[in-house]
């Protein structure tokens, strides 16, 4: 079962899509099995991190943007040659565990939609997959 979501950015950022993934599991049925989100765009991703503080996302982006700057020598004609670095990096997918129609994930973990460009119009999805 597939599940399609969009977001709505307007700068480079993290927003926190645990809640949303919870949700298509729990919609999906499976008791057991393997979920993926996955994020279809160049200049973002998913990642999985701390979901207790605020902050640590703050802090990502910050030394992901302090390791990747907007470098004058890029080629790439479009001038987002570091975003899609950042997703490269980062990421285009997850993959969790399902155990008892729940996404198996660590007491302080949660599931970010990473976007590195901004103002976008963007979509991920996240498919649900029974064990046989």
């Amino acid at each position: 079962m597939i599940f399609e979501y969009t977001l709505k950015t307007d700068h480079m950022y993290m927003t926190s899509i645990t809640d949303c993934v919870r949700s298509a599991v729990k919609k999906s049925g499976v008791k057991s099995g393997i979920c993926v989100v996955y994020c279809p765009h160049t200049t973002a991703g998913i990642t999985i991190t701390e979901n207790t503080d605020s902050e640590v996302s703050s802090d990502i982006m910050y030394g992901l943007a302090k390791s990747f700057p907007n470098w004058i020598g890029y080629k790439h004609y479009e001038g987002n040659s570091a975003a899609h670095l950042l997703s490269s990096v980062i990421g285009a997918s997850a993959v969790l565990i399902v155990e008892g129609c729940q996404p198996i994930l660590g007491p302080l973990q949660g599931i970010y939609f990473c976007e590195f460009y901004g103002n976008q119009r963007r979509k991920y999805f996240v498919k649900v997959i029974a064990d046989k």
